[in-house]
């Protein structure tokens, strides 16, 4: 073989070779996206499921709360809405408002079981209450799993060269919102023993 027929051998399989790792590198990107993006979806999905998890424990204290009080309500119809809330939410600032109804709804049924001191006592009201402070803490820690899993996605997406291969891709900063601190809650609560 000549020497101008080796050359253009050499050329073609350097340029074989770049092409190779280019697409290597823009396959191996994507698949990294996407995995991130499936990752951040379970984290939601979990967050989805640490409310109804919240959810589902309403209707036993309620009905704890019943066997020594009258009250009811709408509870139930209530809690039925707000479980459908939660799977509907397609964002943090859904999901924290359906939280703060069922805050609410909460708030509503301790307030209501000051006035039942044997209830108070009972050791299934006490045990719902543990199981309750377990999921506030379970649901905390899901939102913390789900902004990270967010960060995560993020950062691939704006960062060079991957941010390139996101937008071939259509992976956008706007697809996943983290959750934010509430409004108001850099104020320190007021505590009053009058």
């Amino acid at each position: 073989m000549n020497n101008k027929g080796s050359t253009a051998l050499l050329i073609l399989g350097v340029i074989v070779v770049i092409v190779l790792l280019v697409g290597l590198y823009i396959g191996g990107t994507y698949n990294s996206l996407v995995n991130k993006d499936v990752s951040t979806s379970n984290s939601w999905a979990k967050v989805q499921t640490a409310y109804e998890r919240r959810a589902d424990l309403i209707p036993n204290l309620v009905e704890t709360v019943k066997g020594y009080s009258t009250y009811e309500g709408d509870v139930q119809k209530s809690v039925a809405a707000l479980r459908s809330g939660i799977k509907d939410a397609k964002n943090p600032g859904e999901l924290d408002s359906v939280g703060k109804q069922m805050n609410s709804l909460i708030s509503n049924l301790i307030v209501s079981v000051e006035a039942y001191p044997d209830l108070k006592a009972s050791e299934n009201y006490l045990a719902l209450q543990d199981e309750l402070a377990g999921t506030e803490n379970r649901i905390k820690f899901e939102r913390d799993n789900y902004n990270d899993a967010v960060k995560t996605y993020q950062i691939s997406i704006r960062t060079f060269p991957s941010n390139i291969i996101a937008g071939m891709f259509g992976f956008t900063l706007d697809k996943w919102d983290m959750f934010e601190a509430n409004e108001g809650a850099e104020n320190v609560p007021v505590v009053n023993f009058d």
